[in-house]
């Protein structure tokens, strides 16, 4: 049985035995570790969760947005991807050219007050609409700023030049694959505060061995149950369509976590998940005739032979 979720199952067991209570930007409250790693060999499988669904789809029409460099949502939603809908649609409430119900508080009273919720739904779905059909709209508030896709792709520099660091790493693994400069990072200082979400993902670097490519990712805040699941597979999937570029086999992907933490709403959840029995772990599929990421569309990537357990839900801390 290949079983590689076994590091993250351990994750939650640490967080939900050892974990601070801690507050928190959103108000919702966690129980955190700071500095935690788990490793991943891909050689023995793909690391998509089993012991609950996870969405492959929104891994991979999110990890293609990232590499096409783009930051406005209505890629995502014409792959129907919601997942940083919340982002945009909060940037809009709050913008005055919103005239709709008031939407104070919209986080947390979604959640207590149904009402609320219909209408807090039916607002986003009105909003979503706009962005696939309004151009003007699209741009104004379909954008979240200086995201991964514009650092990893288009880096501004302060001689106005852009730097694709994507590229650059590309181009590295080729010609120095032992070097130790191999790094993309996301976290620009001066970017921060203009984001919707400055980067949780900040840093990874790329490692060749023995005609492996392997990857370590620095996340500076890792929310275990929802966000790190897509975390992992997207990194892996990541670390795959690099390979593939630069014809090196895959080795090893490499997590490593800041401030780790599981928020109070999500801990009757994660004891669900660890009750359950991991599975075999999926095969990835990537379309033989394709080798440039830029090349690579949704249909071109499919995990095989995955057969998880239901998913579970939880509320998503904005």
């Amino acid at each position: 049985m290949t079983v590689v979720e076994e590091p993250y199952l351990q994750l939650l067991k640490d967080i939900l035995a050892h974990g601070h209570q801690k507050d928190d930007r959103t108000g919702t409250g966690t129980r955190s570790l700071f500095g935690y790693q788990m490793r991943f060999d891909l050689q023995q499988g793909f690391p998509l969760l089993t012991t609950k669904k996870v969405a492959f789809g929104l891994i991979k029409s999110e990890l293609l947005w990232f590499l096409r460099g783009d930051t406005n949502i209505r890629f995502l939603l014409q792959h129907h991807n919601h997942i940083w809908d919340e982002w945009a649609f909060k940037n809009w409430i709050n913008s005055p050219e919103y005239h709709g119900p008031d939407m104070t508080d919209f986080g947390r009273r979604q959640l207590e007050d149904e009402n609320f919720k219909q209408e807090y739904l039916k607002q986003k779905k009105l909003f979503c609409q706009q962005i696939l059909t309004d151009d003007r709209f699209s741009k104004k508030y379909g954008n979240l700023g200086d995201v991964y896709g514009a650092q990893w792709r288009h880096w501004k520099t302060r001689d106005g030049r852009v730097i694709d660091q994507i590229q650059n790493v590309i181009d590295g693994i080729k010609k120095t694959p032992s070097s130790r400069r191999l790094i993309v990072t996301a976290w620009n200082p001066e970017d921060v505060p203009q984001s919707a979400l400055p980067p949780c993902h900040t840093l990874f670097q790329f490692y060749v061995n023995d005609g492996k490519l392997s990857c370590q990712l620095y996340q500076r805040s890792a929310d275990t149950f929802l966000g790190v699941p897509f975390n992992i597979a997207s990194y892996a999937l990541l670390t795959h369509l690099i390979a593939r570029q630069t014809g090196l086999q895959v080795g090893e992907f490499v997590h490593t976590l800041g401030d780790a933490h599981l928020y109070l709403n999500h801990l009757q959840q994660a004891q669900i998940q660890l009750q359950r029995q991991p599975k075999d772990a999926p095969k990835l599929w990537l379309n033989p005739a394709k080798q440039q990421i830029e090349e690579f569309t949704v249909s071109d990537i499919k995990v095989e032979n995955y057969q998880p357990a239901p998913a579970i839900k939880a509320p998503v801390a904005v």
